[in-house]
């Protein structure tokens, strides 16, 4: 007698963006018992940077759905396991109903994977440091029979769990489970991880574990009788009211938080500021709307020359167009220029950028510039397109903003905010009449731009911009 013997497959949830070290998933697209085959979307995550479709990358039938939609899965962690068909051979004898765990097929995970097609950035067969450790099963364990703490009669006995000793948590001569910024924030603090009690999934320990601990390491340790009659201690979390909305703190406004954080506390900025006469470029943007010479269905508008602009000053100042390697001790000058547009989408702020954007033509760069503003308003831009950045440009224009002193994109040595463009009267030929004015400020990264070469390119945007005809001969 013969039979088709299935066995059981794991998908983990796999690295779709450089770096990234979790996701969300948003929806699934499948559900237990539905057929999939290799290739076939199942469902949508979010990563600190974009939105992304997952395909699945062999055939069979959903078993198991391991995550419900809106947890925070980490990369490597398996979410969904598919039943797959294999080789048809002699059935083995039913296994007692008593005896699950007598599985008639061996472990899956020693068979050799079919090749697959890379559909997805860091996609695909990966070996070595991509994957995470192995999680100790015995950490759960001992979480899992961790005494509750007692109920508190006065908020003041929330400072008691300092006084007590968690480190049993961890068995001597492990090391506890946290993430990299977690143990640098304990570092910071002065934390001894192994004296921290866990509260994350598998005993891992949390950025809020870390702040508790230390909150309690520092509340002061005043007799209980004394400051029961007299006040409550203080909240160490801000108090909601009436009406106030928690909303979580994930995805690409987390990426985005620490991104800020990261570069105003690291590079050094300045910012300059310069008001620039940009009727001719105006009227420039209409005559190109009005002809059609750059497509019929291109979008022209102030910023594709603005964007111009600051690609020919690149082209005459390239020491802007550079990276600081603090590992490495060294300013990298970077060979193309891959232009960044910061722009506000539903998820928060992104910002994809145009790879080798000075070596396209105006006719490029402003199809280039209508696709990745279409894709990033859809929600429907990949890591891929946020990865490689060298320099950015902000439009705040667009919210009637006059101007601003925007922080670097990490890695990045400049930063052009563009303004709005507002009727004003200005000095023309003698006589004061009414011009097209807008404020351009460029923020850059002390390090290794110096004033003299911020300044510089400063006013060659400017001057572009004053006079587009220039576009031609500069560039």
């Amino acid at each position: 007698m013969t039979t088709e013997v299935r066995s059981l497959r794991e998908f983990k949830m796999p690295d779709v963006g450089e770096g990234l070290t979790e996701a969300e998933i948003l929806s699934w697209y499948v559900k237990p018992g539905d057929t999939v085959t290799d290739g076939q979307v199942v469902c949508e995550v979010e990563t600190a940077k974009a939105a992304v479709e997952l395909p699945i990358p062999f055939n069979g039938v959903v078993e198991t759905l391991h995550f419900p939609e809106g947890a925070t899965v980490d990369v490597g962690t398996v979410i969904i396991s598919i039943a797959v068909a294999g080789e048809a051979g002699v059935a083995a004898p039913a296994a007692p109903a008593a005896a699950p765990a007598q599985a008639p097929v061996p472990a899956p995970a020693e068979e050799p994977e079919p090749e697959r097609r890379e559909v997805l950035v860091g996609y695909g067969p990966r070996t070595g440091g991509s994957q995470r450790r192995a999680r100790r099963t015995t950490t759960t364990k001992v979480a899992a029979t961790r005494p509750a703490p007692a109920a508190a009669p006065a908020p003041v006995a929330a400072p008691a769990p300092a006084a007590s000793a968690p480190v049993a948590e961890v068995p001597s001569g492990e090391r506890p489970l946290a993430k990299p910024p977690v143990r640098k924030l304990a570092k910071d603090l002065g934390v001894d991880l192994r004296a921290v009690t866990p509260t994350g999934r598998d005993g891992v320990i949390t950025r809020e574990d870390v702040h508790a601990h230390a909150a309690a390491q520092a509340a002061p340790a005043a007799p209980v009788a004394e400051t029961a009659v007299a006040e409550p201690a203080a909240p160490q979390a801000p108090v909601s009211g009436a009406g106030d909305v928690r909303v979580p703190i994930k995805g690409v406004r987390k990426a985005t938080a620490q991104a800020m954080v990261a570069s105003a506390f690291t590079a050094p900025h300045v910012t300059e500021f310069v008001q620039v006469d940009v009727t001719r470029t105006m009227k420039f943007v209409r005559r190109l709307k009005e002809s059609g010479e750059l497509g019929r269905d291109v979008r022209v508008s102030p910023l594709l020359i603005v964007a111009k602009a600051l690609l020919t000053a690149i082209k005459r100042h390239p020491g802007i167009n550079a990276q600081w390697d603090e590992a490495a001790q060294e300013i990298v000058l970077k060979g193309q220029v891959n232009l960044g547009i910061a722009a506000a989408t539903p998820r928060g702020l992104i910002v994809p950028n145009i790879k080798d954007a000075g070596s396209r033509t105006l006719s490029g760069l402003a199809t280039s510039l209508g696709e990745l503003v279409e894709t990033a308003r859809q929600g429907k831009t990949s890591p891929a397109d946020m990865q490689g950045g060298t320099i950015t440009i902000t439009n705040v224009g667009v919210f009637g903003v006059d101007t601003g002193t925007p922080i670097l994109n990490p890695g990045e040595a400049a930063i052009l905010a563009f303004g709005a463009v507002r009727e004003l009267p200005w000095v023309h030929k003698g006589k004061v009449v009414p011009r097209q004015v807008t404020t351009l400020a460029l923020s850059f990264d002390h390090r290794l731009v110096d004033g003299e070469l911020g300044s510089k390119v400063l006013a060659d945007v400017a001057a572009l911009l004053e006079r587009p005809k220039r576009l031609i001969t500069w560039g």
